[in-house]
């Protein structure tokens, strides 16, 4: 009996009663969740006066990680109680990156389940749709950890500002906008990797190294990634390329389509194209690789 107590006790650290008393270990997204690397979303959106923004010196909200899609499963570690209820740290499989604080979800926006349910389904529309969609979010701010063009509403009752917002204002509490990974995650419907770490290895590698931008450019097909970790590029065609840029030293970052040769001399005068980053990190700082990961895309020029 009391190695049967010490086994509950050692169990009962893992697991914590939900609110009604009923033991839940999962959550599933209802709609769009912000997920932050901070356990008090109220000090990210509010703040001591109730209408500022925890946001760095480029206007960014660092606290947030990305915005999980409805139907994402997450895995509840730990409940804590705070001032506006309850916030559940979690681990999710659409999210697989270690996080020295952990990841932090609001319990109002996820509906809890006792045993686990299927993950979020993952249908990658096609390729005339998802070219639509990148050039449709064209002009979009950039938000960092931002996938939802339109933005969450719901945070603006969730966290209700204390005084007006003007429309930018409003924009910003709702995160709408999105950041270089964010917007091929929010055109494939989060078939794609939410981290450009884990994109600099999707899909196959094109062969550019030592090659010209010229002969890169004839090997590229629609939807390639030109990325390093940090940045992704997505090819439209063989003329123009999409990202969503953040330049602290200028307002007009954000979602621009610009011309593909044009934008790839611009990144060779900085790093050089290799067929697989260093594992040195100063050396991969200078370097980008090509991945295709689009298996319906037109072929290259080049085989």
């Amino acid at each position: 009996m009391r190695y049967f107590l010490l086994l509950l006790s050692i169990l009962m650290l893992f697991v914590r009663p939900s609110p009604g008393g009923e033991i839940s270990r999962f959550a599933m997204a209802v709609g769009p969740v912000p997920v932050l690397n901070t356990p008090d979303p109220r000090a990210v959106f509010g703040g001591r006066d109730g209408r500022t923004l925890a946001v760095d010196r480029c206007g960014q909200l660092r606290a947030l990680e990305f915005v999980a899609l409805p139907g994402t499963l997450f895995t509840i570690l730990d409940e804590l109680a705070m001032a506006e209820g309850t916030v559940y740290r979690v681990t999710s499989a659409d999210y697989p990156y270690p996080a020295r604080s952990g990841y932090y979800i609001d319990s109002r926006l996820v509906r809890l389940h006792d045993t686990r349910p299927p993950e979020r389904a993952r249908r990658l529309p096609g390729r005339e749709e998802i070219v639509a969609r990148l050039e449709g979010m064209a002009g979009l701010p950039y938000v960092w950890g931002g996938n939802i063009p339109t933005g969450v509403e719901v945070l603006l009752q969730l966290y209700l500002p204390a005084g007006p917002l003007d429309q930018a204002g409003r924009q910003r509490w709702q995160l709408s906008g999105v950041d270089c990974s964010g917007l091929l995650y929010a055109a494939t419907d989060g078939f794609t990797p939410r981290n450009t770490s884990s994109l600099a290895g999707y899909g196959s590698p094109v062969a550019v190294a030592g090659r010209p931008a010229r002969q890169i450019v004839d090997r590229l097909a629609p939807l390639d990634l030109i990325v390093w970790p940090g940045h992704v590029l997505v090819v439209l065609d063989r003329e123009r390329v999409i990202e969503s840029r953040l330049d602290c030293a200028h307002p007009e970052h954000g979602v621009v389509i610009s011309s593909l040769r044009e934008r790839l001399k611009v990144i060779m005068a900085t790093r050089r194209p290799v067929d697989r980053l260093s594992v040195t990190p100063g050396n991969a700082a200078r370097e980008f690789v090509v991945r295709r990961w689009f298996s319906g895309a037109f072929p290259s020029l080049v085989p």
